[in-house]
C-alpha cells in the first residue's frame, strides 16, 4: 500500500488515509495503536474536517484535547506516553493530517 508522503513521513493528501496506513506510519514509530490512540486520532481526524488545519502547536493540541476529553487525557504527560516525542507532531502524522505548522 503506497501513498505519496513527504520527507517527514506526513501524508501528502490527507484524504488518502486509512487505518492501514495509520498502524504501518505508527509501527515506524514503534507505536502500537490502542483504543486511547484511535480515540485521539479521530478526534484529530475530526479537528482536521472542522478546521481544514491541523492543531497549529503541542499547546493547543493539549487545550483541544482537554477540552474534548477532560484532564484525564487533556494533558502532556497522557499525549507524551500515546505518542512520543512531539506529540502534536506525531499524533498528526499517524492521523493523516498535515504537520503542525509550529511544531519543531
Amino acid at each position: 500500500m503506497h501513498v505519496a508522503r513527504n520527507n517527514e513521513g506526513f501524508l501528502e493528501d490527507p484524504w488518502a488515509w486509512s487505518a492501514e496506513i495509520a498502524a504501518v506510519i505508527a509501527a515506524e514509530s514503534a507505536i502500537e495503536l490502542s483504543e486511547n490512540h484511535w480515540e485521539i486520532i479521530e478526534f484529530l481526524r475530526d479537528f482536521y474536517k472542522i478546521h481544514e488545519v491541523s492543531p497549529p502547536s503541542n499547546r493547543l493540541f493539549v487545550k483541544a484535547v482537554k477540552e474534548r476529553f477532560g484532564e484525564a487525557k487533556g494533558n502532556s504527560i497522557y499525549l507524551m506516553q500515546l505518542f512520543p516525542g512531539t506529540p502534536a507532531k506525531t499524533a498528526c502524522r499517524i492521523a493523516g493530517l498535515p504537520r503542525p505548522t509550529n511544531c519543531l
